[in-house]
């Protein structure tokens, strides 16, 4: 499975971007996709989940009503929405996903994920 997000940039704070999650090597409804993102210095940090359906999305509760994950499975692509950006949104973001269904994983866990993509920076001016 290969995972390739791309969409990030360079965008004022209050602004906002799309970011996608294209997946290859398997059918992206086949896999739990999670977001994550990692500052300079920091953890790696859980953003939010989509299952594989996409009937269920789970976010981290600080980025709840500015962020949403969605899912083109007939593309086999995941977005993550992201809106009113805020200067400390900055980072390097990651989609990753889990042949397991989201029931069965700690989704919030970098480690219950099996692939990575590359990773695609977001910078936010203030």
């Amino acid at each position: 499975v290969q995972l390739q997000a791309s969409g990030g940039g360079l965008v004022q704070a209050g602004g906002s971007l799309r970011l996608s999650c294209a997946v290859s090597g398997r059918t992206v409804i086949s896999t739990t996709v999670g977001w994550f993102r990692q500052a300079p210095g920091m953890k790696r940090e859980f953003v939010g989940a989509v299952s594989r359906s996409g009937g269920r999305t789970v976010y981290a509760d600080s980025l709840k009503g500015r962020f949403t994950i969605s899912r083109d499975n007939a593309e086999n692509t995941v977005y993550l929405q992201m809106n009113n950006l805020k200067h400390e949104d900055t980072a390097v973001y990651y989609c990753a996903a889990s042949l397991s269904p989201i029931s069965a994983i700690d989704h919030q866990n970098p480690n219950e994920y099996d692939y990575w993509g590359q990773g695609t920076q977001v910078t936010v001016s203030s």
